[in-house]
């Protein structure tokens, strides 16, 4: 899992479920960096939490493809925060699940 995203009102992380740290030598890499082997029928994907309405929506197949998209593109040209909230907003309707509290 890796945060992406984390504000007062969403939160988005990036899950890949199915990767797995390589068993390599230390010294073959560099100084914190970590070596995953993804299978190649991968599950990854995005959840993301609507903090204000405390739902969650995982965003998978075609729908995460889409949004790595505008990750890229987000990559390129930085968004606004407003813009951000915006996106994640649309992709937040989706939601229907309560977040469970731990």
């Amino acid at each position: 899992m890796h945060t992406l995203y984390d504000s007062d009102t969403y939160s988005v992380t990036h899950m890949l479920a199915n990767a797995v740290a390589a068993d390599v030598p230390p010294d073959t890499l560099k100084e914190g960096e970590q070596l995953l082997i993804v299978p190649a029928l991968a599950r990854h994907g995005f959840e993301i939490v609507d903090k204000r309405s405390n739902k969650e929506v995982y965003l998978d197949g075609s729908w995460a493809e889409l949004f790595q998209q505008k990750i890229s593109a987000w990559q390129l040209k930085t968004p606004t925060q407003e813009e951000v909230e915006d996106t994640l907003e649309q992709y937040a309707e989706l939601a229907q699940n309560p977040v469970g509290i731990h």
